[in-house]
């Protein structure tokens, strides 16, 4: 059963350590660093570490010399704690010889008596909490553990995910941090959609929800701002997270102003080369190799915010970097300052790639990118990409067309025009129908397909979110219970929803449960993408990669 894991704050108070050893030793330090105060109880004649005996000399650290008998003991328990909790240690740490069996269970007994935290080592049965392998970086702390399985292991799992931290991300907590105190202050908003708390910007079921780009309230305004700032904390790569400000908040909303998008052809001082390119659904090894290939051939990438990490880390460090502004409420301002960008840097004769989530083609806005490119004098190559339409469902065991199940696809938006519902297709059974681009309005596009288009309430559905990620999710339930299962679970956002008889076809729900929830991707792509960069004699670097010769580009 997973442990409830938590941060706890121990400024102040009394920790008991009963028995000295290597482990007692570390406790020691950890309980200092804590901000709490060490009482260490052990035998007489006791040899210390260097750096024990300079916590006692700096009046750090109690040291008491006494029998470490169970009465001695629990009369310590109940004594030497501070004055506001009646003498009560607060929490207890046991670092006693294996053959003290039975007086470990005895002090962890009088601790549960007395509703004392206890931490025995080596004696996992004898604990009521266990600490965690931990890494600190400023306000930045993680921790891992193995349920008292293995400490080295622990310790050598968060040595791997610390090294894949930005070395900076102590600053970029406090930067964050400051932005939320800074958004809150000016705008004199709770920040719900922010979250007060670790969990709550992922969990929150009102991370997606819909903010109005046009003809928004007061309210909604002041929304845009918090919602930037939660999508990307999601979204953007951490490294540039320690460099925003809280101008950069507010810039967003005027420089569409100050540097109005092009509308006339510019006269040219030498070709620029456009590419439009698909990044797919979210894993690199979804990526095209002609996609690869544009990739580390760009002087500037231009990318959407839903482009994951793990495909922005291939771009070499050489290559400038600009990732679009698109915070709720602000989608078409976003979108003209990249186009503006864009020929900005095509009239400097630069190779610009346009990285789009997906493919550029399905609900990517590349057709309407394309024909701005042209207009201006710059006719975009086309690199399709894997949409996650048709590769979500794939990877969440659904097959879009079955015999006798489904004999037709369709892929809708549940956003249309100026944030508007578009056009709701009618129900027809055999047809799988996935839609993009609607989970942050469920609660008023679900009723108008059950009541307006005659949907059936118990068709079987799936809301996928992060495709081909490792932390990708999928939530199987029934259209009616759409909105409860997203309310319930959260938001974990890039996700879509596929709806339809193919949902049941592998998957069957013999529970009856309302909901079921899967976590994970079923697929290694780690792995395969080691293979292919292999394959073309490349690496995942961030240093150009070979040209590849076999490339599926299509020139429109």
């Amino acid at each position: 059963m997973p442990s409830l894991l938590a941060s706890l704050i121990s400024t102040g108070e009394t920790h008991l350590v009963i028995g000295y050893s290597n482990v007692a030793s570390i406790r020691i330090t950890s309980i200092i660093e804590s901000g709490a105060s060490p009482i260490l109880i052990t035998n007489k004649g006791t040899i210390f570490t260097p750096s024990v005996q300079q916590y006692q000399e700096d009046g750090k650290l109690e040291i008491i010399y006494d029998d470490l008998k169970i009465d001695n003991i629990r009369n310590s328990l109940k004594t030497l704690g501070r004055e506001e909790v009646d003498g009560i240690v607060d929490r207890v740490f046991v670092s006693l010889p294996s053959g003290c069996h039975l007086l470990k269970k005895q002090i962890f007994e009088t601790c549960k008596k007395l509703r004392i935290p206890i931490n025995t080592s080596d004696s996992p049965e004898f604990c009521t909490f266990t600490l965690l392998a931990s890494y600190t970086s400023g306000d930045f702390q993680m921790g891992v553990t193995t349920s008292g399985k293995g400490c080295r292991l622990a310790s050598r799992i968060k040595r791997e995910l610390a090294n894949s931290l930005p070395p900076d991300i102590g600053a970029i907590c406090n930067k964050i941090g400051e932005l939320r105190k800074a958004i809150q202050k000016e705008d004199q908003l709770q920040l719900e959609s922010i979250g007060e708390h670790d969990d709550d910007a992922v969990n929150s079921h009102k991370f997606n929800t819909f903010v109005p780009e046009f003809n928004a309230s007061e309210e909604h305004l002041k929304l845009q701002r918090t919602r930037w700032l939660a999508q990307i904390v999601e979204y953007y790569p951490l490294k540039k997270l320690a460099t925003l400000s809280i101008t950069d908040l507010t810039n967003a909303y005027h420089d569409h102003k100050e540097n109005p998008t092009p509308t006339k052809k510019q006269k040219l001082s030498r070709k620029g080369q456009l590419t439009l390119v698909g990044s797919g659904p979210g894993s690199v090894s979804l990526l095209t190799l002609g996609a690869l290939q544009a990739i580390h051939t760009a002087d500037l990438v231009l990318a959407d915010k839903l482009v994951p990490q793990q495909v922005l880390d291939i771009i070499p460090r050489k290559t400038e970097l600009f990732i679009a502004r698109k915070f709720p409420g602000n989608a078409e301002k976003a979108q003209e300052e990249l186009l503006s960008l864009g020929i900005t840097a095509l009239n400097e004769g630069k190779n610009v790639i346009r990285l789009k989530q997906g493919d550029p083609y399905i609900f990517g806005r590349g057709g309407e990118e394309f024909n701005y490119f042209k207009d201006q004098g710059f006719t975009p190559t086309v690199i399709p990409g894997i949409t996650s339409a048709l590769a979500a469902p794939v990877l969440s065991n659904i097959p879009a067309t079955h015999r006798d199940v489904a004999d037709q696809v369709l892929i809708c938006t549940g956003t249309g025009r100026r944030g508007a519902i578009p056009t709701l297709p009618e129900f027809i059974k055999s047809r799988t129908t996935v839609f993009l681009m609607t989970l942050h309005r469920v609660v008023e596009f679900i009723p108008k397909l059950i009541e307006q288009k005659g949907w059936d309430p118990k068709l079987p559905v799936a809301i996928i979110e992060r495709a081909s990620c490792p932390d990708q999710r999928v939530i199987r339930t029934t259209l009616s219970k759409v909105a409860d299962a997203v309310e319930a679970c959260g938001s974990r956002p890039p996700g879509l929803l596929v709806t339809g008889y193919a949902c049941e076809v592998i998957f069957k729900n013999e529970d009856a449960k309302e909901w079921t929830v899967e976590e994970g991707c079923n697929v290694d792509f780690d792995e395969t993408f080691d293979s292919i960069v292999k394959l073309v004699g490349s690496s995942a670097s961030p240093e150009p990669v070979a040209p590849v010769h076999v490339t599926p580009q299509i020139t429109v």
